[in-house]
């Protein structure tokens, strides 16, 4: 299978944009790919490994790319996240696929 990057467009806590390359490949999610390019500081994204038990990887979708539907425990955590809106995801479960070209979210800010 070839190699598919897709451009997506993260827009980091202090409000400033990156337009990225994320490879979809790797199996990685947008958390990992909000790591591997720095976006957040150390230990404020993804604190607990991408379990969906904390919400530190919390992202508003901005764009209309049809994400995965929402699993139990995902929806529980963001009920009790802070700063929760309604386009909130958590980061961690969204996975790098060919169907995300265009995502474009914004990191919610650390709780």
């Amino acid at each position: 299978m070839e190699n598919v990057d897709i451009n997506i467009t993260i827009i980091d806590r202090e409000g400033e944009k990156h337009h990225i390359e994320a490879p979809t490949d790797m199996a990685m999610n947008l958390m990992e790919v909000v790591r591997s390019y720095e976006l957040a500081p150390e230990g404020t994204i993804g604190v607990c490994g991408g379990m969906a038990m904390c919400a530190s990887c919390q992202c508003y979708v901005l764009s209309d790319t049809k994400l995965p539907e929402m699993q139990d425990d995902e929806e529980a955590m963001l009920s009790e996240a802070f700063d929760v809106k309604d386009n909130s995801r958590l980061g961690c479960q969204i996975q790098m696929t060919p169907g995300m070209e265009g995502l474009v979210v914004e990191l919610a800010p650390e709780s």
